[in-house]
């Protein structure tokens, strides 16, 4: 049984492979970003010691949903957030009026001027609601907090979609449909 501590670690480097780098550890993605966890389990042995159960048990304790096991139980991949070329299918949704985006301060100036750019990633991740954009936001500095219309955006021919832990992607937001919120015009929005 690993503790609290040991799961993060684990996450986080689980994260790394199967969103980034699978070379580090010798495992392979196939074209929908899934991998063996037999080998995955192998390979990840060498630096933890992880049971199948202790795999199965941060897949389904991550707080962000980040990892999906295949329905046969032999396969594992992280549900979003890929740098690497996968052709993953999403499903294609009509988005709700407004979706959120958490970034940092001091890269709003860049965001108004170029939009929201997927950076290393093959999609931009917008969340459902306020709270969740104000805590990604914050891991990189400063929080601030766009809104998007998403609605609109979609009505305008712009393709979103949703991923399995429901994180909304599209493949960039340009700078006309950003709108900066404060926390105070947030609250006052929503009474």
């Amino acid at each position: 049984m690993l503790s609290s501590k040991e799961k993060i670690k684990v996450s986080k480097f689980l994260s790394l492979i199967l969103r980034h780098h699978p070379e580090i550890i010798n495992v392979t993605l196939d074209s929908q970003g899934w991998t063996e966890i037999d080998n995955l389990l192998i390979q990840l042995n060498k630096a933890f010691i992880l049971t199948k159960e202790d795999l199965k048990e941060i897949v389904e304790t991550d707080s962000k949903g980040r990892y999906a096991i295949s329905e046969d139980g032999k396969k594992i991949r992280a549900n979003q957030g890929h740098s690497l070329n996968l052709d993953i299918k999403f499903e294609n949704v009509v988005p709700p009026q407004y979706l959120y985006h958490g970034t940092s301060k001091d890269k709003v100036e860049s965001i108004i001027k170029n939009g929201i750019l997927p950076m290393q990633r093959q999609y931009v991740h917008l969340s459902k609601d306020y709270s969740t954009a104000l805590i990604v936001g914050a891991r990189h500095g400063e929080a601030i907090v766009l809104e998007i219309p998403a609605l609109k955006m979609w009505q305008d021919g712009i393709q979103f979609f949703k991923s399995a832990n429901g994180v909304y992607l599209t493949k960039l937001v340009s700078n006309n449909y950003i709108k900066v919120l404060d926390n105070q015009e947030f609250i006052k929005k929503k009474r």
